[in-house]
């Protein structure tokens, strides 16, 4: 099986035969954008002050050293919760032509019709490797929002295979958590069925 890397600039036939499940790698654009850098956008209508179509966002807040001399180095970056984005996900990757979404967990329904619509990914970061993410990242290349903080700041880093990533949403908006938990479901009554069985004397 072939190793499976996107460069960006990320067009929409580079993922027409990537499905929930795969393992991806991602060299280019990563720009750090969680929630506040969300609501700017979508509630406040503020621009980003970064292009993102083609491009890759990471629900993350990393640790940066700052150098001096705007030289940065990214210490720590381990992904944060998805689903706290899920009700701007749709009009963000509408609004900036993002491809691919990074993070931790799963999203909903709201994400599934935008990755559908405007054909997009998104997938999930192993939580617990931080510390081995950063080694994949090249360098900073710039840093925008620094007044939100360093955790919710725009940070655009170029990096280089970075992953290993799971597409849990596809560009057909297939979803694999929620296609789990209906497996998990069954599988759980039917547990449940024979356990009853089993136990029955103690009711």
């Amino acid at each position: 099986m072939s190793k499976k890397v996107l460069t960006t600039p990320i067009k929409d036939e580079d993922l027409k035969d990537i499905r929930i499940g795969d393992i991806i790698y991602l060299t280019g654009t990563l720009v750090t954008c969680r929630d506040v850098a969300h609501r700017r956008l979508i509630e406040e209508k503020i621009p980003l002050p970064v292009d993102l179509k083609g491009k890759a966002i990471f629900h993350a807040g990393p640790i940066v050293k700052d150098h001096g001399n705007e030289k940065y180095e990214i210490i720590s970056i381990g992904p944060t919760t998805s689903m706290r984005m899920e009700k701007f996900e749709k009009e963000f990757i509408e609004e900036t032509g993002v491809k691919l979404i990074v993070g931790k967990g799963g999203m909903g329904k709201n994400t599934e019709e935008g990755c559908k619509t405007h054909k997009a990914l998104h997938l999930v970061f192993p939580a617990g490797n931080a510390v081995y993410a950063a080694t994949k990242v090249e360098q900073i290349r710039e840093v925008h929002w620094k007044d939100l903080g360093m955790p919710e700041s725009l940070w655009v880093c170029e990096v280089n295979e970075f992953g290993p990533l799971i597409v849990s949403i596809d560009a057909e908006g297939n979803n694999i958590f929620e296609e789990n938990k209906v497996e998990f479901n069954k599988k759980k009554e039917e547990q449940y069925e024979l356990i009853s069985k089993q136990v029955r004397f103690i009711k």
